[in-house]
């Protein structure tokens, strides 16, 4: 339970924009510079700089493609995706299953609690793994991205059958005027 609210707040931290502070949780012993203040034309913001990765956070680009594990401890698929909100709040984590690269694969979005972290062996990346098997991922409800309407057009089109000169006899090309 720990692996996964650590493993869910770390990727949230690093998900959301580069503005996103964090201090050092303690000084360093080098002689390094302290924390750099960047301020706008009001001068009323702040931003604190991450300096690296800990061993117990992920990257997005590391984490995207991570294998995911049934509760046989088979390959059902991969992270594709994740979602979070405009806070930075992981909601899910997007698994891609079935098909066979990628051709013919739908994509189902599991809560991160669903996940326990299982360490790769022999020096492999570590994976992930659910409780259910890949037929019953496979049966589960598609994921639906979001997608913003369409502006709708309000300009006419110049008149009846799409010419500006409005209908033509038919059978013929438009007339001339005598």
């Amino acid at each position: 339970m720990t692996k996964k609210l650590m493993i869910g707040t770390a990727i949230g931290a690093l998900m959301v924009s580069g503005a996103l502070a964090q201090s050092p949780s303690t000084p360093s012993t080098s002689s390094s510079s302290p924390p750099v203040a960047a301020q706008s034309s009001s001068g009323a913001s702040k931003a604190d700089f991450v300096a690296s990765q800990k061993p117990d956070q992920w990257v997005a680009s590391k984490f995207k493609g991570t294998d995911v594990l049934g509760s046989d401890n088979q390959k059902i698929g991969d992270i594709s995706d994740i979602l979070f909100d405009k806070t930075g709040k992981i909601e899910a984590f997007v698994v891609s299953v079935g098909g066979f690269l990628g051709v013919g694969s739908k994509e189902v979005a599991l809560a991160p609690n669903s996940f326990d972290v299982v360490p790769g062996q022999n020096g492999a990346a570590d994976k992930l793994k659910i409780a259910m098997n890949k037929d019953q991922l496979t049966q589960a409800q598609n994921f639906a991205r979001y997608e913003p309407p369409r502006p709708t057009t309000t300009g006419s089109s110049g008149g009846l059958g799409g010419s500006p000169g409005g209908m033509r006899p038919s059978g013929g090309p438009p007339q001339a005027n005598r």
